[in-house]
């Protein structure tokens, strides 16, 4: 089996993002399954064509893409990417997204089609804290998560992709209201590594939903 997983560049004022701080750091190999890491930019559009690339290219059986949820306490799988792109702060290329779609004409939503409730509780059986998230916002990790699923649907591709966010590292708080919550590095790695133990564990379509919907 192989699974891609993805990270992103720091952003705004972060010199560091936990989400490749802990990709880049997972084993090349979990549970007998190959493990493939890639950086992302933080930009709404290019992640759709580097994504499109991957997938074509490396044929994994399963996408995880990871990001950075700062005020989070907890690493929260995502059940839904919505097909808005909406945020104060402008994407790396220098977008301002205000009310704009993922895709033109796209569904309304994508569920995730991973296994994200046998995630939290593989996590939450490590000693790692894990929770459903409902909400991927409207910044770049939803519109990721929004191309990914879509993609798959538009490709047609046996794959099951889905998205993960993670909280500050504990340095990222520095600065920031002394009630910020964080995870310590390695806290984190072991929750990522937790989330793709139990998406190979889990067989092909089991607990998940890969279309599109709309309203």
């Amino acid at each position: 089996m192989k699974i891609l997983v993805t990270g992103f560049t720091p952003f705004g004022n972060d010199t560091v993002n936990p989400s490749w701080e802990a990709v880049s750091r997972l084993p090349d190999e979990i549970d007998g399954a190959t493990v493939q890491k890639v950086l992302l930019p933080v930009e709404y559009r290019r992640v759709r064509t580097l994504l499109e690339e991957r997938l074509r290219n490396d044929m994994p059986d399963a996408v995880m893409c990871v990001g950075q949820a700062g005020g989070r306490a907890m690493i929260t799988p995502e059940k839904v990417a919505i097909n808005c792109m909406d945020a104060s702060l402008p994407d790396q290329a220098g977008l301002l997204a205000s009310d704009l779609p993922v895709r033109e004409d796209g569904p309304t939503a994508y569920f995730s089609a991973l296994p994200i409730k046998g995630m939290v509780s593989a996590m939450q059986q490590s000693g790692i804290p894990g929770a459903l998230s409902y909400s991927a916002g409207t910044y770049v990790c939803n519109s990721t998560m929004y191309h990914l699923l879509d993609l798959i649907a538009q490709l047609q591709l046996p794959v099951r992709g889905g998205f993960v966010h993670v909280p500050f590292l504990c340095e990222q708080t520095v600065g920031r209201a002394p009630s910020t919550a964080s995870l310590p590095l390695p806290c984190i790695i072991e929750g990522l590594k937790a989330c793709i133990t139990a998406i190979v564990q889990t067989d092909t379509g089991s607990n998940t939903d890969v279309h599109g919907y709309t309203h």
